[in-house]
């Protein structure tokens, strides 16, 4: 299997080492003439996770993302949601066709408010069965690191899912698979925006017996939203079959709203200090998923009316300018 990695950022990269670190070599897409260059010479990405050191052999770099696609037989789409269509839209109609597209994508495509899978159907025709979604609990950070990490592979196609996820098994990588396409990527937009408010509510000073009530709400809210989103999506008996437990829902929100490597947890809690939305975006200078995942999920959940008061809260702050102690208050209101 020929990969190809499109996308330069710290989750992309990271995906590359793991990919190379099992003797792949891959086809890798960065808009940056620059950092490609200082890929080739000094074999680290200069913009994100510089303890990733590639053997340059296994890299195929290009500025092109047509030829990526063209020299690849499964496609990672790893840019921010925020910019996956500036990336895609311009492309042939027929570019994916007999492509596997693996998203690494954490978020809603703001612009169309829509899942990748949904976008690339109707605007390029690819079926949902050869698509397939890539999650954690994972941080890039340890990923560069190697310390031990898990990757959870979900597809309809179980047995190709496990075929990609074997590409991915390191010594510090241990990969699982799922079959809830749909729900698994809801779970990581909405863990996004609870971690930003996770952030919030350490930058108001908020301790940690309150965090984990808070957590245990949201894990709560998660499912009934990810139940209600999918029941029209996935057979009845798909359905039962669904652990909300599991690592790739519930782990991946604890990681995230607890990490000092979130970028959520990291934009919420300069939003909790006073920050306003534009200054903590300044200070950040990374994309924090949860803050168009916000506005995406209140939109959607207008259609799904899932009991939604934690993400519901957290968007009035980000977007309708509620003072962050009252929206806590509210939040504070209808925990459990």
């Amino acid at each position: 299997m020929k990969f190809g990695m499109i996308g330069g950022g710290s989750w992309a990269t990271a995906l590359a080492k793991i990919l190379t670190d099992n003797g792949n070599t891959i086809h890798w897409w960065i808009r940056n003439t620059s950092t490609i260059a200082t890929l080739k010479k000094r074999k680290h990405n200069p913009h994100y996770l510089g303890a990733a050191y590639f053997d340059t052999q296994q890299l195929i770099l290009s500025c092109n993302v047509e030829e990526v696609i063209q020299q690849s037989d499964i496609l990672v789409i790893a840019v921010p949601s925020a910019y996956a269509i500036d990336v895609l839209s311009t492309l042939p109609d027929d570019i994916f066709k007999g492509k596997k597209i693996i998203s690494a994508i954490k978020g809603i495509l703001p612009v169309t408010n829509q899942l990748l899978n949904e976008y690339l159907h109707d605007k390029f025709n690819v079926s949902i069965e050869d698509y397939f979604s890539v999650l954690g609990p994972c941080h890039a950070e340890e990923v560069a690191s190697e310390k031990l990490s898990y990757l959870t592979f979900t597809g309809l196609d179980d047995a190709f899912a496990a075929k990609i996820a074997e590409s991915f098994h390191t010594e510090y990588i241990n990969t699982n698979i799922n079959h809830d396409i749909y729900g698994v990527q809801y779970a990581a937009v909405l863990k996004n925006i609870y971690a930003l408010g996770a952030g919030i509510a350490h930058g108001l000073e908020y301790g940690d017996n309150f965090l984990s009530v808070y957590i245990a709400n949201c894990a709560y809210e998660m499912g009934g939203f990810c139940k209600k989103m999918v029941w029209e999506k996935e057979s009845v008996e798909e359905q039962k079959s669904i652990n909300y437990s599991a690592s790739v829902y519930l782990g991946d929100l604890l990681v995230t709203c607890y990490s000092l490597y979130s970028r959520n947890r990291t934009f919420g809690n300069m939003i909790g200090k006073g920050y306003s939305v534009k200054s903590a975006q300044l200070e950040l200078n990374m994309v924090a998923e949860g803050y168009n995942a916000s506005k995406c999920i209140y939109i959607t959940n207008e259609t799904v009316q899932a009991a939604m008061p934690i993400a519901t809260a957290i968007y009035q702050i980000l977007w309708e300018n509620l003072p962050a102690e009252e929206g806590f208050r509210i939040i504070e209101g209808c925990l459990q």
